[in-house]
């Protein structure tokens, strides 16, 4: 599983790193999302998934969506 944020989408909603805090943060000055992790462990996939969910901007994405 691959992630990654398209910083210029991002709002600054900080909802991918509410729901995937070890995968996802924002930067302190800005606010837009920074990618933690990129290739998070499978045990993770869930939190990754709320995350791509509910971003309101769609800007963090999931590649390697199947299980």
């Amino acid at each position: 599983m691959r992630v990654s944020a398209d910083q210029d989408a991002c709002i600054g909603g900080g909802l991918c790193a509410l729901h995937a805090p070890t995968v996802f943060d924002q930067d302190d000055r800005t606010g837009v999302v920074v990618v933690l992790d990129a290739d998070p462990a499978e045990e993770r996939r869930a939190e990754v998934e709320a995350a791509v969910r509910n971003c309101p901007s769609g800007a963090v994405r999931l590649q390697g969506q199947g299980r």
